[in-house]
C-alpha cells in the first residue's frame, strides 16, 4: 500500500511540475516577476525563426544581431536603435559587396529603410505576442483571480471591523469605564491587525496599478513609432512619384524635341530641293 501510494504521488509530481514552470507569473504586487516573463516571451518570439518570413538569410542574422545589440536592462529591444543598427548594416554591406554597376538598381538605402521598417513591426508583434500570447493569458487570468482574492480579504476585514466594533458597543453597554479597557484595548488591536492587512492588500493593488500605467506607456510608444513609420513611408512614396513624373516628363520633352529637330530637318532639306 506504502509504495501504491509513493507512485501515485510521483505520478501526480511529473504532471503537476511541468505546469508549473511553463509560465513565470508572481503574486499580486510583484510587478518585476510579471515584466520578466513578459520579456522572455518577448525573446523566444524573436528566436523562434519568426524573422524568415519577411527577410532574406542575411537580413534574418542582421535583425537578430541588431535585436541583441539593443537591449537594456529590462532584456526587451530599443525599437528605434535596432531600426538604425539594420539599416546601417543593409547599407554598407551593400556598398562593400554590390557592383558599382547595379546600386542604381538595388538601392541600398531604400531597402535599408524597408528592412528596418520590417523590424519594427516584428518588435511590435513580439510585444502582442508577450500581452496576447498563451503565455500572456495565463498571467493576466492569475493578476485578475488575484485581485479579486485581494478585494474580498479587504471587503472581509472591512466586515470584521464593522462587526468587533458593533458587539464591543453592544457589550460595553452600562458597564464601568475600569472594566471595560481590557476588551477596549483587545478590540484596538484587532482593528489595528485588519487595518494593517488591508493595507497590504490596497499597496499590492497600486504596485499593479503603477506597473500597467509604466506598461501602457511602453504600448502608445511603439504606436507612435508606427505611426512615424507610416508617415515615412507615405512620404516616401510621395518623394518617389514626383520623381517618377518629373522622369516621365523629361522623357517626353526629350521625344517632342526630337522630333522637332527631325521635322525641322525635313524642310531644311525639302527648301534645298526645291531651290536645286
Amino acid at each position: 500500500m506504502q509504495k501504491t501510494t509513493i507512485f501515485t504521488f510521483t505520478l501526480l509530481s511529473l504532471a503537476i511540475l511541468p505546469a508549473i514552470a511553463q509560465v513565470q507569473t508572481g503574486g499580486l504586487g510583484q510587478v518585476l516577476t510579471d515584466f520578466q516573463s513578459y520579456s522572455q516571451d518577448m525573446q523566444d518570439y524573436f528566436q523562434h525563426n519568426n524573422l524568415k518570413d519577411t527577410l532574406n538569410p542575411l537580413e534574418q542574422s542582421q535583425s537578430q544581431t541588431a535585436i541583441n545589440s539593443a537591449k537594456g536592462d529590462l532584456k526587451i529591444p530599443n525599437p528605434v536603435a535596432a531600426g538604425q543598427t539594420i539599416r546601417d548594416d543593409s547599407i554598407n554591406y551593400s556598398y562593400n559587396s554590390d557592383a558599382k554597376s547595379s546600386r542604381f538598381e538595388n538601392n541600398a538605402a531604400v531597402r535599408g529603410n524597408l528592412v528596418s521598417n520590417e523590424l519594427n513591426r516584428i518588435i511590435t508583434r513580439g510585444v502582442a505576442v508577450g500581452v496576447l500570447g498563451k503565455n500572456g493569458q495565463i498571467r493576466t487570468k492569475t493578476k485578475l483571480e488575484s485581485t479579486q482574492d485581494s478585494l474580498e480579504k479587504i471587503e472581509t476585514s472591512m466586515s470584521e471591523i464593522q462587526q468587533a466594533v458593533s458587539n464591543m458597543g453592544s457589550s460595553f453597554s452600562g458597564v464601568a469605564p475600569t472594566t471595560g479597557i481590557p476588551g477596549l484595548a483587545q478590540l484596538l488591536g484587532s482593528i489595528q491587525s485588519q487595518t494593517v492587512q488591508i493595507q497590504e492588500e490596497q499597496a499590492k493593488i497600486v504596485a499593479e496599478t503603477f506597473a500597467q500605467t509604466l506598461q501602457t506607456n511602453q504600448f502608445l510608444q511603439y504606436s507612435n513609432l508606427n505611426l512615424a513609420n507610416i508617415s515615412q513611408q507615405a512620404e516616401e512614396a510621395n518623394r518617389a512619384r514626383r520623381v517618377e513624373t518629373s522622369t516621365e516628363a523629361a522623357r517626353l520633352l526629350r521625344a517632342t524635341s526630337q522630333l522637332d529637330l527631325f521635322g525641322r530637318n525635313v524642310n531644311n532639306k525639302d527648301l534645298k530641293l526645291k531651290k536645286l
